[in-house]
C-alpha cells in the first residue's frame, strides 16, 4: 500500500459556503467557520497544507452571546509604548467595528503559523443579508 499525500489546492478548486450569523452563538459560529477555513471537513485534510474553502458570513453583527459577555468581555492590544495597553469591551467593539468581533473569534481558533493569514483572507464578512459573491454560487450552511 502506498500513502497518498494531498497537494495544495488552487483557488478555482475551492468551494464557497455561506453562513447566516443571525441568532447564532458567537463561539459556536466561530468554530464552524474555522473548521471550514482549515479544511477539516474534508477527507483530504492534512495539517501542514491550507486546503480549506471560502466562507461568506452575512449578518455578522447580529450574533448572540451568553451571560454578561457584552459588558464583561474585553479585547486587549498594546501600542508598543510604555503604558500603552488599550482595552475595549465587546459592546463598544460591536458599536465601532461590528465585523472585528467575529474576525477575532475565528482568528483565535486558527493555527498560529504562516497558514493563518491565507485562511483569514478567505473569510468574507458582511453586516447585511446580501453579499457580492453571487457569481461563485456559494452553498448555504444552516
Amino acid at each position: 500500500m502506498k500513502t497518498i499525500t494531498p497537494t495544495q489546492l488552487k483557488g478555482d478548486q475551492r468551494n464557497w459556503y455561506i453562513i447566516d450569523a443571525k441568532g447564532e452563538t458567537l463561539g459556536r459560529l466561530a468554530t464552524k467557520i474555522a473548521v471550514i477555513l482549515k479544511g477539516k471537513n474534508k477527507a483530504s485534510y492534512v495539517p501542514h497544507l491550507d486546503n480549506g474553502d471560502y466562507v461568506i458570513v452575512t449578518n455578522c453583527d447580529k450574533f448572540n452571546v451568553t451571560g454578561k459577555k457584552l459588558s464583561d468581555k474585553m479585547y486587549y492590544r498594546h501600542t508598543g509604548y510604555l503604558g500603552g495597553l488599550k482595552e475595549i469591551s465587546l459592546w463598544d467593539l460591536l458599536d465601532k467595528k461590528p465585523l472585528k468581533a467575529l474576525e477575532f473569534a475565528v482568528s483565535g481558533m486558527l493555527p498560529k503559523n504562516k497558514l493563518r493569514k491565507g485562511m483569514l483572507s478567505r473569510l468574507k464578512l458582511f453586516t447585511w443579508d446580501e453579499h457580492t459573491f453571487v457569481a461563485q454560487k456559494p452553498e448555504l450552511i444552516k
